[in-house]
Parts: structure tokens; sequence; C-alpha cells
């Protein structure tokens, strides 16, 4: 696996890889690998010629108390993962790199972006989006993955590509779980013992969602009260949001016929974690 760790190098690997008439894959990751990212490496080895993937700690995306120093960082672990994934060329850059200094250009994501994980997280799309453009623009993927359990990046990001007419493909690959339905996350290794136990509350509070959608509840109200009562369950957690939402606009629905995204966050002692359930549309 090439390692680039330079704007230009990435430049000229990608540039080499499409003159080969290469299609070309990115996983976009801020390093912590696990199962779920690496099964975006996989989706991608199979649905392209050749896979890139970048590993960089976004300093945009984190606001002025949230944990962009803390957040787990594990380069050689991660590079090796990749390189068994199959993965041709690893991104690396710094933040000096990715942001020169006296950067003035940023991706707007407008009301969109201030709904869900960005009302509580102001600014954080923006960073997300902006960085996510930067990676296309050197890269040129013609396919993109993400995990769905980033449903609303996902829409932030189906949104920007569709307005700024980036030619790349957005591949939104499964949400991967524990055995205990806990959805795997590169924060879940802040938790202690007790809390990982408590933080199945959030895929709880989805299967609750689920039992009565599979009854033929559409009511969103009626879904809301039931991802409340199972919260109300344990007092110490701490929710930000469980909504019923369009998952194009993450604007709130009255009922789930045309299909819906169910959506938490919620903070488990101080480590915020986000899961969610999408609802196709009733035939």
């Amino acid at each position: 696996m090439l390692l680039c760790k330079t704007v230009s190098e990435m430049h000229d690997a990608c540039r080499s890889l499409r003159n080969a008439e290469h299609t070309l894959g990115l996983v976009p990751t801020m390093g912590a690998l696990h199962a779920g990212h690496l099964s975006l490496a996989t989706a991608a080895r199979a649905q392209n010629d050749a896979v890139a993937a970048s590993i960089f700690v976004n300093p945009m995306q984190f606001g002025p108390h949230e944990d962009y120093e803390a957040y787990p960082r594990d380069f050689d672990e991660d590079y090796h993962k990749l390189e068994s994934a199959g993965v041709h060329v690893l991104f690396a850059p710094s933040a000096e790199d990715m942001f020169p200094p006296g950067n003035t250009t940023y991706v707007d994501t407008g009301d969109l972006g201030s709904r869900l994980d960005g009302a509580s997280r102001p600014g954080h799309f923006r960073g997300v989006a902006t960085i996510v453009a930067r990676l296309f623009h050197i890269v040129r993927p013609d396919r993109a993955y993400f995990g769905q359990k980033d449903a609303a990046q996902v829409a932030v990001l189906r949104r920007m590509v569709r307005d700024l007419n980036f030619p790349v493909q957005l591949v939104v690959c499964p949400i991967v779980r524990e055995h205990d339905g806990l959805a795997l996350s590169s924060r879940n290794r802040y938790l202690t013992s007790v809390e990982r136990r408590r933080a199945l509350i959030l895929s709880q509070a989805l299967a609750a969602v689920g039992q009565l959608v599979e009854q033929r509840e559409t009511r969103a109200e009626v879904l809301q009260a039931a991802m409340r009562q199972t919260f109300a369950a344990d007092r110490e957690v701490r929710v930000d949001y469980a909504a019923v939402v369009d998952p194009e606009t993450l604007l709130p629905v009255e009922d789930i016929f045309g299909g819906a995204l169910i959506a938490v966050a919620t903070w488990i002692g101080s480590t915020r974690l986000i899961d969610n359930l999408l609802i196709t549309p009733r035939s």
C-alpha cells in the first residue's frame, strides 16, 4: 500500500491510477479504525479497480470543548488494517497541508447542516463538508464510501454533491454492530465497562421503534414516545435527540409512510454516541 503524506503526492498517485483507466473508490476516515470502517474498504474493493483511503482527524469538525486532542489515534495499527483490507493508496496529510496558512474557504451547509447533530454541534457539518470536498478534489474518486451510522452526515454530503456537481457516487454501507447490538464507533473505546453496558440503550430504543413498525404503527409521535420511554429507564442517560425525520432533509415528519430516519443521540457518561434506523417507504 502506497502512503502519501502530502496533497501533491496524493494528486500524483491518484492521477496515475486514473490514467491506467482504473475506477477509484475513496474511504475517508479519521482513523481509530474498527470493523465498520473496514466494511467500507471491503465494499470499495469489490466495486472498484483501486481503493484510496484517508486518515485525517479534522480539527474543523470538533467544537471548542469536544475531544479533538483526546480523539484516539493509532496510525500504525490503522495502516496495517487498511493494507490487509486491500487498500492501494493511503492519504495521511497534516492539518497544515489540508488547511494552508491564511485559508478562508469553507463549505457552507446551510440550514441542513444545523439539524440533528448540527444543532448540538454548531459548525460540525461545515467542517465535515469542507474536508470531504477537499478530499474529492484531491482524489477525484468515482465512488466514495460512508457508513449509515452517520446518517445526518450522509444527508449533508449528498446535498453537497448535488449542489456542487461533484462527479462522484456516494455509497452508503450498513451499520456494523457488536453481537449485542451496539453500533461500532471509534468513541466506544472511551466507555468504561459499566458505560459500555448502559450504551445498549440506544439500540434498545431503536428496537422498540422497530417492533412498532412491524406492527404497522406509522405515527411519528408514537414512535418518539417509545424511544423516550426506553431512555427514561436510565436516568443517567442524557438524550440529545430522539427524532423521526426525513432522511434527505432531516426535517421532522408526522408519519413514516414515505420512509423515515429514526435517529438517536445520547451522552453515556462524557461520551456522545449516535445510532439510527432507516425506515423504507410503505408500498
